[in-house]
């Protein structure tokens, strides 16, 4: 169970990523980034941040390239969030396929 300020981290920080992620997929034509959820720990040093990204064939892809470019993006939220937080989480991301196991369920539903 998170606490109160866990909830208000994961919050900001979810804003703060979905505003970098979309001034970056403007860059690339075709491509959707969302920031569906971010976890931070409770002592507020590591962020898991889960991306839903369409179209779904590269985004395994995406999800490689932006974690080797991860300090990158932990900048950019540091120069977001400088006023914010006294310390930016080290971030990992994470492929959320949760729409992709609703669409096969309901594929598989439709099916039988």
């Amino acid at each position: 169970m998170d606490t109160n300020r866990q909830q208000k981290i994961n919050r900001l920080i979810q804003k703060e990523l979905s505003g970098i992620f979309l001034l970056d997929a403007k860059k690339m034509q075709g491509v959707l980034i969302s920031v569906t959820n971010v976890r931070v720990s409770p002592d507020l040093g590591v962020a898991h941040a889960y991306l839903s990204i369409f179209p779904s064939e590269k985004a395994a892809e995406l999800v490689r390239n932006i974690n080797e470019n991860v300090k990158t993006v932990r900048y950019d939220l540091g120069k977001r969030l400088r006023n914010q937080l006294r310390v930016i989480p080290e971030l990992t991301f994470h492929l959320d396929d949760s729409l992709d196991y609703i669409e096969n369920i309901d594929r598989l539903l439709k099916n039988q």
